[in-house]
């Protein structure tokens, strides 16, 4: 029998699997849709709540999609000097600085260490820190209260600091730490080689290329502690020392039985704004820090 007309020869073809292409546009169209709906559901409050903040208090229920007339007395009754908004603007703002500003100290050379050093139960370590950021903060607020109170630390700066930085830094930890690992160790025993000392490599080696994890850690913290509610309201009592959120959660209407929806609307849109800028300024360096070591 010749090679030609061998059984091998004469086996029928494969039949092919679908192209690339064809899968490419029909998960194309799906994709797209999913994101539609997924930035949709995100941006639905927050464009109810812009346009909200633009009816007057006689129209605030009223379900047009746009304001009929647009007005701004919400926003003017924001800024009435009796409500101290301005005041607790800048309270959150020093809350929330003072916060993100300790946790990044703290947390980048904890996660240095955690990355380059060697010591028994290093993972089990790492678990334990992650895991206190797991308790509610419902059942702390209580003991802290009383701490706090023994100390006379009830409407200040720190009582709302302290707490907020303990729900920071376990999660600040956990994420620095994976960064520093993906960093060689090689680097930093050559910059040692050419003279540095193990503080100067550090400096000068490791944190430029941790950057883009610290300032994605940093946008993380800071937003936690701009929006943190329960500890501001528990700690403080007095009106000049409230955060923006518990500020606006005590908005008076006309009456001590008027809800003023329309100046709560206008206060969250102000609120929400320092984070939207932040974050749409920086959305480059944020998505380098999301996406560092997923590919090598």
């Amino acid at each position: 029998m010749s090679v030609l007309e061998s059984p091998v020869a004469a086996t029928p073809p494969r039949t092919r699997p679908a192209s690339a292409a064809a899968r490419k546009r029909t998960r194309g169209p799906l994709v797209m849709i999913g994101v539609t709906v997924v930035i949709v559901f995100c941006l639905a409050p927050f464009y109810w709540m812009v346009v909200s903040s633009f009816r007057r208090t006689s129209d605030i229920f009223d379900k047009s999609a746009l304001p009929s007339p647009w007005s701004l007395e919400n926003y003017t009754a924001v800024f009435d000097p009796d409500q101290g908004f301005l005041r607790s603007m800048a309270n959150s703002l020093v809350v929330a600085g003072t916060t993100t500003a300790l946790a990044l100290v703290i947390a980048t050379l904890t996660a240095y260490a955690m990355a380059r050093l060697d010591f028994p139960f290093k993972r089990l370590v790492l678990t334990g820190i992650i895991a206190t950021s797991m308790f509610p903060v419902v059942s702390i607020v209580v003991p802290l209260l009383k701490l706090f109170t023994d100390w006379d630390w009830i409407n200040t700066y720190q009582a709302m600091v302290a707490p907020s930085l303990s729900f920071a830094l376990p999660l600040a930890v956990w994420i620095l730490t994976a960064f520093f690992r993906q960093i060689p160790i090689e680097l930093e025993q050559a910059a040692m080689i050419d003279g540095c000392t193990q503080g100067q490599a550090f400096r000068r080696i490791v944190l430029p290329l941790a950057a883009p994890g610290v300032f994605t850690t940093a946008i993380i913290t800071f937003v936690a502690a701009w929006n943190e509610f329960l500890i501001a309201l528990s700690m403080t009592n007095d009106a000049a020392m409230q955060t923006a959120p518990v500020a606006i959660s005590k908005f008076t209407g006309a009456s001590q039985f008027e809800t003023p929806f329309g100046s709560q609307m206008a206060a969250g849109v102000l609120v929400t704004i320092p984070l939207v800028v932040l974050v749409v300024v920086f959305q480059r360096r944020i998505v380098d820090g999301l996406t560092a070591g997923a590919v090598k």
